[in-house]
């Protein structure tokens, strides 16, 4: 009875190699399994990433969400962003990898990558977060939908960089545009 009931959970599991590709975007619990492929893209490993970014020719696009300063925090209180600890060189496009973007945050999204790639669709971008995010993954499959043709996608982002003990910087955020 305990078998079967074993059995039964573990043909329930998902694993990373295992999850789909979903139709649209990821819409919401942002941090877990990740397909292993996406459309359009190549999936990069680490020493891939590395190897890309050791030649220069790739923009490296970081999403890794920032948390908003909150609202009516009482006076005094001093507010400090978290810092990010990134790829080197990186541009840091937070909050991008959303399923929905509201049209001011889409917009932000195209400046940036316009910025990154100096208006070049074609010029290489590769997309990253932390291990098991899928606001890289969404925010790489937006990027094919806008035109870009040369698109990454590096699934352990910061956290299989530092673990091969690649250099990190710290980085601030594209400011958005007026």
């Amino acid at each position: 009875m305990i078998v079967s009931a074993l059995l039964i959970a573990d043909a329930g599991l998902v694993r990373a190699d295992e999850t789909p590709e979903p139709d649209g975007y990821r819409e919401d619990a942002y941090r877990g399994p990740v397909p292993a492929t996406l459309e359009g893209a190549t999936v990069v490993t680490t020493a891939q990433a590395v190897q890309l970014w050791k030649e220069g020719n790739t923009a490296f696009i970081d999403v890794l969400p920032q948390a908003p300063k909150p609202e009516n925090l009482p006076k005094g209180t001093i507010w400090r962003d978290k810092p990010r600890h990134s790829i080197p060189g990186a541009m840091w496009l937070p909050n991008v990898g959303y399923g929905r973007l509201a049209p001011v945050t889409d917009a932000y999204f195209k400046s940036g990558l316009q910025k990154a790639t100096e208006g070049n669709s074609d010029h290489p971008v590769l997309f990253f977060c932390l291990d098991e995010c899928w606001m890289s993954w969404n925010a790489a499959k937006r990027a094919l939908t806008y035109g870009f043709s040369h698109v990454y996608w590096y699934p352990e982002g910061t956290d299989g960089w530092t673990f091969d003990d690649q250099p990190v910087e710290d980085l601030k955020p594209e400011v958005f545009p007026e």
